[in-house]
């Protein structure tokens, strides 16, 4: 899974993907795009490990990419800034709600819902310059060729075209799965699952667990495709620098109830609907990610596509069960190691073995 960050200059987005990967940019390095990769923490791994201890134990992973800052005029379809965060499966938005005089806003004034205004309204128009380009070659197209095919596409983007014109991002729309098809080769930045992540100063912790609304970016609730995230970088960096113990009353002290990268990672899976299953054994255990409404077979195909070819059935347990019964064996004999065919729903959490023809 990969997760694109961006915001404006100085909005601390940077700092927020160097807690979030564990990387270090050194002072004064130009903006690039920088790849890094986040393991996702998961305590049922961890007690499912403490009871097989197994020579290895790998937890699922996201990358996060942080990308150069946006800037006011950025909202053209050629932007490579843009054509990077089309490869993510949503974005990450950081949005400044800090002040300091010794480092000012670019815009003068620190304002969250101006800057979430400013940075959807750039998607909008890149979304804007994709669609009306790709009309105008549809417009050749169809003047040599007619074929009913092309006509259909011209007609869809004329209507999403319409829609982003009425400042509509295309994530809080509704299409048919046949649309959809034909819109994600265009990779929509609009269309994306939208993170938003408010940077707030060190003396407001208390607001990290409230609502947007609290930061004036009450429209994000209940917005289809977004979901909102309270963070401070400068003191999570500065935890960043701890033991665990000391991290642990560190944040105690300030009354933050769990690691943004915690809270930030689970935001993204539940923006994403996206589980996590687990296999077990002495040699590995590990947590694999799906999305939600993933059949058994297909899930195995997210371990080797082999598994997906030869299915057969998948021995299933939820975790806990396992762990009450404290073994594989112990579960068969009390009858809740299950066998479950292709067609079996994975839910968040299964222990699965796959069984399959060679």
């Amino acid at each position: 899974m990969d997760i694109g960050l961006c915001g404006l200059p100085r909005s601390g987005k940077t700092t927020l993907w160097k807690i979030l990967t564990g990387q270090e940019v050194p002072p004064g390095a130009r903006p690039e795009t920088r790849r890094g990769v986040t393991r996702v923490p998961d305590p049922r791994l961890e007690r499912l490990a403490a009871l097989f201890r197994p020579k290895k134990t790998t937890p699922a992973t996201v990358t996060y990419v942080d990308l150069a800052p946006m800037e006011k005029g950025s909202g053209r379809a050629d932007n490579p800034i843009l054509g990077e965060l089309r490869k993510s499966e949503a974005l990450l938005l950081v949005l400044r709600a800090w002040d300091d005089p010794a480092d000012p806003h670019p815009e003068g004034s620190v304002d969250p819902s101006r800057d979430l205004d400013s940075l959807e309204t750039e998607f909008l128009l890149a979304d804007m310059d994709v669609a009306q380009r790709r009309l105008e070659r549809l417009d050749g197209i169809i003047a040599k060729t007619n074929r009913e095919e092309d006509r259909r596409e011209r007609e869809l983007l004329g209507r999403v075209l319409a829609l982003l014109e009425e400042e509509r991002p295309l994530r809080e729309v509704e299409f048919t799965t046949e649309e959809l098809k034909t819109l994600r080769g265009y990779a929509f930045l609009s269309a994306r699952p939208l993170l938003v992540a408010v940077n707030l100063p060190e003396d407001r912790t208390g607001e990290l667990t409230a609502g947007p609304e609290a930061i004036g970016l009450g429209r994000l609730a209940g917005r289809p495709g977004c979901d909102y995230v309270a963070l401070s970088a400068r003191i999570e960096e500065e935890i960043a620098t701890l033991d665990e113990d000391d991290a642990r009353a560190f944040r105690e002290d300030l009354g933050i109830e769990q690691p943004a990268l915690d809270r930030l990672i689970r935001a993204s899976y539940r923006l994403l609907g996206l589980i996590s299953f687990f296999t077990v054994g002495e040699d590995e255990c590990r947590a694999w990610t799906i999305r939600r409404g993933t059949a058994a077979r297909q899930a195995a195909g997210a371990i080797h596509s082999d598994l997906e070819k030869g299915f057969i059935r998948a021995e299933t347990i939820g975790w806990e069960e396992l762990l009450d019964a404290g073994s594989l064996a112990a579960a068969r004999e009390r009858g809740t190691l299950r066998l479950e065919g292709k067609d079996y729903l994975v839910q968040d959490g299964d222990v699965m073995h796959i069984r399959h023809a060679s």
